[in-house]
């Protein structure tokens, strides 16, 4: 699919999509946990579907309440009979070999270990550019936790069976700290007990934040967080809760802060459905449109941003690396350079994004330098228009088409229906903002 954005002004306001980082954790804490959880979301992104048919493999029943709720019940969890020395695990699965995780690599790291606490041999596979996002943490990982496990030279498709052991490991937390999520809900599964995972180096601490509050919210066994640098498993048993949950999943922030750069250059635009208390990582979007000079107002039912005259900025995205984009888009428009440090972060995307933005970036005028860790967009505060391909990357397509929005001539998106992996209604709520485009 091509899209092709015309330089428009735009005004309005647009619901903020789920949350697909709580969304897909909502999902596995819904499979582990044995009360029946009821999930309202707004959006359901391609890899929230993929998550949701991964919960169904693994032995869940999901049942769509209505067009916003989903009831998911997993009963048979946890029974005796599958009682594994001082561990629980998920027993045997009837005529289910496989679990597919789409392109999602949240989904792919989060549940490889969680299927590992079944008895069952089990295959992890994949499609698209998940197939390049190397697992080999887990060839070394799993092994030390009882768990026989062979990969396609440490990518996908990947082969295990259990059951897993919680065991006192150490790890290395600087690729991805989704890996450290899937051990996290593992060891939770399996009654961890006075067991600890020691982590080197962990980025993205926000998002263990996300995986720890939810593991608290479904009344699932949450280990004490030391510094981030050790997660400790008590003895104590898990404390089940007394009545069914209902989970509301979060307006996404990290899909939202396209949507407000795109006010602050092209307009004025109104997100509702955001946390203001949200521990999602990309809410920092906010005091980097404050630092530029937008105009922004945070009330309880919207957050609004207002272009103005902006300038150049410096930010560490260090623990919010899907800012990159958005926060390219931005420097785009203001004279001057911007620095943005955390370039490591940008390798194992969905594209090596780094690389990616520099290229097609710099075919709409915008010269993008990678120094080490710090990215510098130089720009005189003008875009030009071209044509620009997605890399199969959705964060690219949506950055590139926020870009096009004041752009001198219209910028034409290659594989720009990517965005259907976070943001599936990104076109159709830019359009409601009377952005001009067209979709063919």
């Amino acid at each position: 699919m091509q899209v092709t954005i015309y330089p428009s002004s735009i005004k309005g306001a647009v619901k903020a999509p789920s949350s697909k980082s709580l969304m897909q954790r909502a999902l596995a804490a819904a499979l582990l946990c044995k009360k029946n959880t009821y999930v309202k979301y707004h959006t359901l992104s391609s890899d929230d579907k993929a998550a949701l048919s991964i919960v169904q493999s693994l032995g869940a029943s999901v049942e769509y309440v209505d067009d916003y709720t989903i009831c998911i019940t997993n009963q048979h969890i946890y029974s005796k009979q599958f009682m594994f020395f001082n561990s629980f695990h998920l027993g045997e699965l009837e005529g289910t070999t496989a679990i597919h995780c789409g392109e999602s690599g949240l989904a792919a790291r989060m549940f490889i270990p969680i299927a590992a606490l079944y008895n069952t041999s089990i295959q992890i596979i994949g499609e698209g550019t998940l197939l390049k996002r190397s697992m080999h943490f887990y060839d070394d990982i799993l092994s030390l936790l009882k768990v026989n496990i062979k990969s396609n030279n440490e990518y996908l498709p990947i082969t295990i069976q259990g059951p897993l052991q919680p065991a006192n490991i150490e790890i290395d937390g600087s690729m991805s700290s989704q890996f450290l999520t899937g051990l996290l809900f593992a060891y939770s599964a399996a009654n961890a007990s006075n067991v600890s995972i020691k982590v080197n180096h962990l980025n993205s601490k926000p998002y263990i934040d996300l995986t720890l509050n939810v593991l608290k919210q479904f009344g699932l066994k949450c280990p004490i967080n030391k510094s981030y640098k050790t997660f400790y498993f008590e003895e104590k048993n898990i404390n089940y809760p007394l009545s069914t949950i209902h989970y509301q999943v979060e307006g996404d922030w990290s899909s939202a802060a396209f949507l407000l750069v795109a006010g602050a250059i092209a307009g004025t635009v109104a997100v509702t459905g955001l946390n203001t208390s949200s521990l999602q990582a990309d809410k920092a979007i906010i005091e980097v449109l404050k630092q530029v000079g937008a105009t922004v107002v945070v009330d309880k039912e919207n957050i609004t941003v207002s272009h103005r005259t902006l300038h150049s900025f410096s930010f560490d995205a260090t623990h919010c690396p899907d800012l990159f984009p958005p926060l390219v888009s931005l420097a785009a428009y203001v004279k001057g350079t911007s620095i943005i440090k955390g370039v490591n972060r940008l390798e194992h995307k969905e594209s090596n994004r780094a690389l990616a933005l520099q290229q097609e970036f710099n075919k709409l005028g915008v010269q993008i330098r990678i120094d080490k860790d710090d990215m510098h967009i130089t720009s005189n505060g003008i875009v030009n228009g071209g044509v620009v391909h997605s890399h199969y990357d959705h964060r690219i397509a949506i950055g590139c088409a926020v870009a096009g929005l004041k752009a001198t001539t219209p910028v034409r998106i290659e594989e720009a229906q990517v965005v259907e992996k976070s943001y599936p209604d990104f076109y159709k709520d830019l359009q409601q903002l009377s952005a001009n485009i067209d979709i063919f």
